[in-house]
């Protein structure tokens, strides 16, 4: 009998294949060089984070008190970052909230983990919405939840409505989006959500239940062409929201976000409690305090995603000179492209063996027969890489 838990063992077995892709890259710039390795396998901003935060960890660092900087607080986090939380989303979206209503966590994944902590009985059940982030089925399966898949909606990947009543239960706890969505660009506009907001209210007046609405937003200020992201709480009750500075401020690796728990959710009182027992039940006790304080007095200036938006517009100029077809991204740094084969795995082997493109199959968000194409590079990897991919779709008879 292993030592090691079945669950674990299971991890194991799957990995993550967008990290996998990353070393082998690394692997393979050791042999061929890195003029020759194009890697576009991981979302890891390359827009540089701007100077505000940098000068706002040094402010920190030396006008606050040892004690403070450096010592235990709240597992909500420090009153003023999450008063800074709420000012900032009055100011952007008029949403009135206090202090109470914002717990800071290590990032989105540590909020979404977070709210499931809170709200998950063995059993209950969670809908994802393919192609979704692959971790999801990982954070329900860490209580002993059971993840539900909506198949993706091709070619548009909006939400299917129907398909989403149809797999709503009495046992549904919560569905989880991702606004705009990793890996497809899309963004979910107005209408969509009020859509899948009557759904929701629908069921849950249909198996009096409370179905939560978990909206994970890391990526909601990079959006091109005008586009606007609805903010879901104004069109239902029962939206947490998951938010992080990794992509906003091109800091990841600083593990900074917030859960917003509105009043209006049912039990709210009761679930902002559970939140902080939860923090502890989890092991990450509270956010880092150098960062909410860091936060406080960065948050007005954002990354310039500009250089993202010139990324995305050469890219699609390759894809269309190639004859690939792709999802037109909205928003994210990722575009989803159609594999001219039905093995998305084999297409992504032949792409990274022949001509040293590394990209993540579309299988490992739960929609085979794609691609994800992270263009979160430096511009000149993508100007480099036009006769790599003109040679990929010449090897399938495209173009």
């Amino acid at each position: 009998m292993s030592a090691i838990s079945k669950e674990t063992q299971r991890l194991l077995g799957s990995g993550s294949t967008l990290r996998a892709m990353f070393e082998e890259g690394k692997k393979m710039v050791k042999i061929y060089g890195a003029d020759d390795v194009f890697d576009f396998s991981l979302g890891n901003p390359s827009v540089p984070a701007p100077e505000s935060i940098r000068n706002a960890m040094e402010d920190a660092l030396e006008n606050t008190e040892s004690m403070k900087l450096h010592g235990y607080m709240s597992n909500a986090g420090f009153e003023e970052s999450r008063q800074a939380v709420c000012d900032d989303l009055k100011k952007r979206y008029g949403a009135s909230y206090a202090p109470k209503n914002i717990f800071m966590t290590t990032g989105a994944a540590n909020a979404v983990v977070l709210a499931l902590k809170v709200m998950l009985d063995p059993g209950d059940e969670v809908l994802v919405l393919a192609p979704f982030f692959l971790e999801y089925r990982n954070y329900v399966g860490s209580f002993c939840g059971k993840t539900v898949v909506v198949p993706a909606n091709p070619p548009t990947f909006m939400p299917d409505t129907d398909q989403i009543a149809a797999a709503i239960t009495p046992r549904t706890k919560a569905v989880i989006i991702n606004n705009p969505n990793n890996p497809s660009g899309v963004v979910y506009g107005e209408e969509t959500v009020r859509r899948l907001a009557a759904v929701l209210e629908a069921k849950q007046k249909e198996f009096k239940t409370t179905i939560y609405l978990i909206s994970d937003e890391p990526y909601r200020e990079i959006v091109y062409d005008g586009v606007q992201v609805p903010f879901i709480p104004k069109y239902y009750s029962n939206t947490l929201i998951a938010y992080s500075y990794s992509k906003s401020m091109s800091i990841p690796g600083e593990r900074i976000g917030y859960l917003v728990m509105p009043d209006e959710i049912d039990e709210s009182d009761s679930f902002i409690a559970g939140a902080a027992v939860s923090m502890r039940a989890i092991g990450s006790v509270n956010a880092p305090s150098l960062q909410q304080l860091a936060i406080i007095r960065a948050m007005a200036q954002l990354c310039d995603f500009e250089e993202y938006g010139r990324n995305r517009k050469r890219l699609l100029e390759i894809m269309d000179k190639a004859g690939f077809e792709y999802v037109y991204p909205q928003g994210t740094f990722y575009l989803f492209m159609k594999t001219p084969e039905e093995d998305d795995r084999a297409f992504v082997a032949r792409a990274k063996d022949d001509h040293h493109l590394l990209l993540s199959a579309g299988s490992a968000f739960e929609c085979p027969g794609y691609v994800r194409i992270a263009y979160c590079v430096p511009y000149d990897r993508i100007d480099r890489s036009e006769s790599r991919f003109i040679a990929l779709a010449h090897a399938y008879g495209l173009n």
